[in-house]
């Protein structure tokens, strides 16, 4: 297995585009419209804390997150099935499920390394603040990115090609994204928006990070509808992923 995962860490390293979107693009972000004037004043409406100190750091760390769990993480598996290394694989005494979990694992270390990377850097450049509330922060974290991932492999079962993957990824991401709050904030969209993203697990998440940044405890529900994605697709994955 540690030889496994040592190639395919090598290999994930060589695709730039990877790193780019996951760490670099949220960190720009981050940086650049955290550094501006509007974003650094205190706002009564939060408790006199600046936008910065909760909506951006939780953002940009759901789009690194997301990135990686919609596009990156399906476009390889979907790769290697369509040029048969996983039917190879499972003809071998090195079962394809392992490069399956080593993939896994990949991209949910360089999650974890781009969320810590992302909330030293805020805090060291722009001061912000770390989660107020620790353990319910860490808790919407592995729930949330867990959520993110079973659906990323649910977009990898369901993708008849490779190039159809990450098609398939970015369509679902934006407007989940959206309804998120990464763009609008929630509380200015339709009633109608809010109650569809309160049942799908980006809103969910974003919400408690963000909730967990201010000093929160997050919502129950939120929690709920995180782990039923991950009993719902994931178990749609398992049943429906093709190795050839």
């Amino acid at each position: 297995m540690s030889k496994i995962l040592t190639v395919e860490a090598k290999l994930f390293l060589r695709e730039p585009a990877a790193l780019l979107f996951a760490l670099l693009l949220p960190l720009v972000l981050l940086l650049g419209l955290g550094s501006l004037p509007r974003f650094q004043e205190a706002v009564p409406e939060l408790g006199g804390q600046r936008i910065i100190d909760t909506h951006f750091p939780s953002m940009m760390m759901l789009l690194g997150l997301i990135t990686l769990a919609f596009t990156v993480m399906p476009a390889t598996l979907a790769t290697y099935r369509e040029s048969g290394v996983l039917r190879r694989m499972s003809t071998t005494p090195v079962r394809a499920g392992r490069l399956l979990t080593a993939q896994l694992l990949i991209n949910v270390v360089v999650a974890v390394l781009a969320s810590t990377i992302l909330t030293v850097l805020g805090w060291a450049v722009l001061d912000i603040g770390l989660p107020r509330e620790p353990l319910g922060f860490a808790v919407s974290f592995v729930l949330g990115g867990a959520s993110l991932f079973a659906l990323g492999l649910l977009i990898a079962s369901i993708s008849p090609t490779a190039k159809a993957a990450p098609g398939i990824g970015t369509v679902l991401m934006f407007p989940l994204m959206f309804i998120s709050g990464m763009w609008v904030p929630r509380e200015s969209m339709p009633e109608v928006l809010r109650q569809i993203g309160d049942f799908l697990p980006v809103a969910p998440f974003g919400q408690a990070l963000r909730d967990t940044w201010a000093g929160h405890a997050p919502n129950p529900r939120d929690l709920v509808v995180m782990a039923a994605t991950v009993l719902i697709a994931g178990g749609a994955a398992a049943r429906l992923f093709r190795w050839e």
